[in-house]
């Protein structure tokens, strides 16, 4: 059940990508698989953090490349805010995925400007999470029916 749901959900994440404009719809794909528990609480929790971490190390990699430049010490400057900002607004489950948001915005190369890359991959990844929390609460709704409607019968 949990392949399933992570390929439909990675599916469904990727498909509207190319013609929204956005480059990079694997990152949707990734963010989907990456939310898909087999549990909704669960999900939603790893929705957060996903979309906290893109949000936060994203936006502090923008700020970043913008006043110090695309090099190294930015980059690493760019991480350690991202962990930090995390621990701070208390959502130290994102710390790492801020960072990892951090480092594609500064170390993978993309055409285009920044705004727009930090502006997709936000999008990218929030569209991932949405797609994998309906997944998973739809897939939990359907068990919940077909548990009532056979009592005693347990289909997890």
């Amino acid at each position: 059940m949990q392949g399933l749901m992570s390929a439909a959900a990675a599916i469904i994440a990727y498909l509207p990508t190319k013609p929204l404009g956005l480059r990079e719809g694997f990152w949707g794909s990734i963010t989907a698989i990456a939310v898909v528990q087999s549990e909704l609480s669960a999900t939603q929790s790893s929705a957060r953090d996903q979309f906290a971490g893109a949000a936060i190390g994203g936006s502090i990699a923008a700020i970043a490349a913008t006043l110090g430049g695309e090099h190294l010490p930015t980059y690493a400057l760019a991480v350690v805010l991202s962990v930090l900002v995390c621990w701070l607004f208390n959502v130290n489950s994102a710390a790492r995925l801020a960072g990892s948001t951090a480092t594609i915005i500064l170390l993978v190369p993309h055409p285009g400007a920044l705004g727009w890359m930090l502006f997709s991959r936000i999008a990218e990844v929030a569209w991932g999470v949405m797609v994998g929390v309906a997944i998973v609460w739809l897939v939990n709704r359907m068990q919940k029916d077909c548990e009532s409607k056979l009592p005693g019968v347990n289909k997890r």
